[in-house]
């Protein structure tokens, strides 16, 4: 007996069988069992999500003589014969191959003649999309006005092809992708069923690599099956067969372009070649596993959206840590540009090489998000109190680490002023006033950190000073500075900052510095002033 591939044995044969388009088959039922049944339907859904198989077995629960809850007892005479394809009642047509107008001028003399069996007549053109516009215009009266025992089900993964005047005169139906999970319960159902060894988790890759595709679920399975014929089905065979990467090679590529080894990203790119793994099924994965570190970072209770065991998500909240969200966003964006540069390509492991090579040197380009990359880059080396400097062939000096202590503008140009001998000017300012500008200039270093974004480089050279009760001034150095902190909406977010964090409902003003002010003012305040003085002190607006 020839061998029937698994999509075509387990082919649903009764509405309970279907998988994951229970909102469909509880409406077709519905219509069944109270005689409502419409006379033109459109299934339109991507590719193996049962769209054919629903309008089969549609067609046998029409003509069934003994129906159970809405779906066909696949056992009287007209069912089996629409089974064995024997029954005048069911015709089937490929509008690929069939799309001209002659073919549809023979539908419509058929539909003229009852059927001799049953009760309906019915026509399953598939791939309708493909009819050609005179075919579309030759329908459309038949399919306004059939005979009442005929009934139209047309199937397409293009719905945006087929014209309004069809589309008015269907009942339209939608297929939804099938979701990993129910994907892998099939295929466990079915493995048991033929005594096929197999490991949970390669089943659950398969169901992933199937993109909600029942139909390419099966037919992946088969074909690792028949690889691996009278062996236990392994994930690492999986993996074998499909041409598939292993996840913890992600993770080495990632904390590679992390560390900037050029390198070592290009050698695992090799080895993938070697190996014989598909570069463009690489580049997609890769993506997604990106796509699930951003989601970790920024999306709230990530962990249930994310299909995983407790150990790779405990790798990937670690590996998370490592980078922040508009480098990840950037590597997004890369790798999303290959895909699609991958379909017109022969070369694709060079193109793929030039990407991780943009990914390890952001200096190699121009654009916004990698500037941002790599001054974000240096700013976090500063804070942590290491900087290096390089000579004239860009590699660092040896001996040229050195540590610089974190602290506020306004603090090194007063040490600076004091190594100078330069005498320091006191202002008295009111005691609730001195409080405020303490509080802001003790941890302005960190505040502009926080807030990061164009803040950051803008007020890296900003000194704090008084600027009245609950106000406090920003001193710009340059123009470009003081261009992009005196926005409302930069000052607003500061002033949000400030109230969320530290209780304090304090707004603020900005002003450019004079080339010639002196910067070696401090303020005390107006009460130590007078303690200090034993005398009356009068503060001049």
């Amino acid at each position: 007996m020839p061998y029937t591939a698994l999509y075509r044995k387990w082919r649903p044969a009764s509405f309970q069988d279907v998988k994951g388009q229970e909102h469909i088959v509880q409406t077709l039922k519905n219509q069944i069992e109270s005689r409502r049944i419409g006379h033109a339907y459109l299934f339109c859904g991507t590719r193996g999500t049962g769209k054919t198989s629903i309008a089969k077995i549609f067609a046998r629960a029409v003509n069934c003589e003994y129906p159970v809850s809405g779906s066909p007892c696949n056992e009287c005479e007209i069912c089996r014969g629409i089974l064995t394809g024997s029954s005048m009642n069911v015709v089937e047509i490929d509008a690929a191959s069939n799309n001209g107008v002659e073919n549809i001028r023979e539908i419509r003399e058929q539909v003229q003649y009852p059927p001799t069996e049953g009760k309906y007549r019915v026509y399953i053109i598939d791939e309708v999309h493909m009819l050609s516009t005179g075919a579309f215009n030759a329908l459309l009266k038949t399919l306004e006005e059939p005979p009442s025992y005929v009934i139209f089900i047309l199937a397409t993964t293009e719905v945006n092809k087929i014209p309004v005047t069809v589309l008015s005169r269907c009942q339209r139906y939608d297929f939804k992708r099938i979701s990993i999970e129910t994907v892998a319960a099939r295929l466990k159902e079915l493995t048991e069923a033929e005594q096929i060894p197999v490991e949970e988790r390669a089943l659950t890759y398969l169901a992933k690599m199937a993109d909600g595709s029942m139909r390419d679920a099966l037919s992946l399975l088969d074909q690792c099956v028949a690889f691996h014929y009278g062996t236990r089905l392994t994930y690492d065979n999986v993996l074998e067969v499909l041409g598939a990467v292993d996840s913890s090679v992600f993770s080495e590529l990632l904390r590679a372009v992390i560390t900037r080894q050029t390198t070592e990203c290009i050698q695992k790119l090799e080895e993938l070649t070697i190996q014989g793994r598909e570069l463009g099924q690489f580049v997609i994965d890769f993506i997604w596993y990106l796509r699930n570190l951003l989601l970790l970072k920024t999306a709230e209770e990530a962990e249930n959206m994310l299909d995983m065991s407790e150990d790779n998500l405990r790798q990937l909240k670690e590996e998370a840590e490592l980078i922040d969200e508009e480098t990840l966003m950037r590597y997004i964006r890369v790798f999303s540009e290959l895909s699609n540069q991958l379909r017109y390509v022969g070369q694709k492991r060079v193109l793929i090489e030039m990407a991780f090579i943009r990914l390890t040197r952001p200096q190699m380009e121009y654009s916004l998000d990698s500037v941002i990359q790599r001054i974000t880059e240096l700013e976090s080396r500063m804070a942590e109190g290491m900087i290096a400097i390089k000579n004239h062939d860009g590699h660092e000096m040896p001996g040229s680490v050195g540590v610089v202590e974190n602290r506020t503008a306004d603090e090194t140009s007063k040490q600076r002023l004091a190594e100078a001998e330069i005498s320091v000017r006191e202002v008295a300012i009111p005691k609730a006033q001195l409080e405020d500008l303490t509080l802001v200039r003790r941890d302005w270093g960190k505040i502009v950190r926080d807030l990061g974004g164009s803040i950051r480089p803008a007020f890296r050279e900003t000194i704090v000073e008084p600027g009245g009760d609950n106000c406090l001034c920003i001193v710009f150095g340059s123009e470009d500075s003081y261009a992009i902190g005196s926005r409302a909406t930069v000052l607003g977010t500061l002033e949000t900052y400030i109230r969320e964090h530290y209780g304090k409902d304090l707004y603020f003003k900005v002003r450019k510095r004079d080339a010639k002010e002196p910067m070696n003012t401090v303020y005390v305040s107006d009460e130590e002033l007078k303690n200090a003085i034993h005398m009356d002190i009068t503060i001049e607006d």
